[in-house]
């Protein structure tokens, strides 16, 4: 049991005290993140990190495996008008309904994507020392590495156990020497397949609003893209943490690349759905700008990551 003191000390029912924003400093001041702390040998996680006492049986990843977000085929979207037509419906019947869908078809390549992962991997598994030079919290900045973006400013919220390379790829990219050597081919290639992409999505989702094609592009839907590369490494209390706390997204989209672990869960009819990974797809979401500019006809619903297996998880964000 805690007791709230003031500022941001805890006292325990031993009568010690805790600072979370002091333990909060020392892990950020460490510039290794939350893989810091998994190659340090810890056995027990920081407190910073604790979600609350999760209930596995009721969050395994087979519990939900008879229902999950939609798969759209993309393949056959200019083949034809009917069929045209019909990708339409169902990526409008899946914004209003879930918020979420998987694509398939849809034009970047699994090698680009396989070796997006692998990248973004080889990036969060280098040598510390190497990973610090890259580690910032300045968000003007092109290319940078950090752990939980408000990790020093929301004190009442449990840290997520991930870490994040994160690059501004448009309208201003970095220049390819700011980007890390260990993924610098593939976020390029990346970043322009993934965009090619995104305007494709926003040209048939503004045709399931009953809109000109061009409509959600002509008003710089499209114009900035973000990459985040997360990784979720192996935890030793899995069951007390999130990769990512329950949110949703706070921009028109995103289209995401998870690895084949699992772990992410959409909130669907009050209960939760376990997104299955699906190899060559990619996973569109609804953010919570889209939502205000579409009057809630489609909808931006709460998702999180779970550290159920112990394992890394990679997750690359377009918006």
């Amino acid at each position: 049991m805690v007791v709230t003191t003031g500022t941001n000390e805890l006292e325990t029912s031993d009568g010690s005290t805790y600072d979370g924003r002091a333990e909060r400093i020392s892990f950020d001041d460490s510039k290794t993140g939350v893989k810091g702390l998994v190659d340090s040998g810890i056995t027990k996680i920081p407190r910073m990190f604790h979600s609350g006492k999760l209930d596995l049986s009721e969050t395994s990843l087979s519990a939900s495996n008879i229902i999950s977000i939609p798969i759209i085929d993309l393949q056959e979207v200019n083949k034809s008008s009917s069929l045209h037509a019909e990708v339409v419906d169902q990526i409008g019947s899946a914004c209003r309904k879930w918020g979420f869908f998987q694509v398939m078809n849809h034009g970047v390549g699994v090698d680009v994507l396989d070796e997006m992962i692998c990248g973004i991997r080889r990036f969060h598994e280098q040598d510390a020392e190497v990973r610090k030079t890259f580690y910032s919290r300045d968000s003007n900045k092109r290319v940078r590495y950090f752990s939980n973006g408000g990790l020093l400013r929301d004190l009442d919220q449990p840290a997520n156990w991930r870490d994040t390379i994160a690059f501004v790829a448009n309208p201003d990219p970095p220049n390819p020497e700011e980007i890390p050597a260990t993924c610098r081919d593939i976020v390029a290639e990346y970043s322009k397949k993934v965009r090619a992409l995104g305007v494709t999505i926003l040209e048939l989702l503004s045709e399931a609003l009953g809109l000109d094609p061009s409509y959600l592009k002509k008003m710089d839907c499209s114009e900035a893209l973000f990459i985040m590369g997360h990784y979720y490494p192996a935890c030793p209390e899995p069951e007390l943490t999130l990769g990512s706390t329950e949110h949703t997204d706070m921009d028109f989209m995103t289209i995401l690349l998870q690895d084949q672990m699992g772990g992410l869960q959409v909130l669907h009819e009050n209960q939760w759905i376990n997104v299955s990974p699906v190899h060559g797809a990619l996973i569109v979401n609804i953010g919570d700008l889209l939502q205000l500019m579409t009057n809630d006809m489609f909808i931006s619903v709460n998702h999180r990551v779970l550290d159920l297996n112990q394992i890394c998880i990679n997750r690359l964000v377009h918006s």
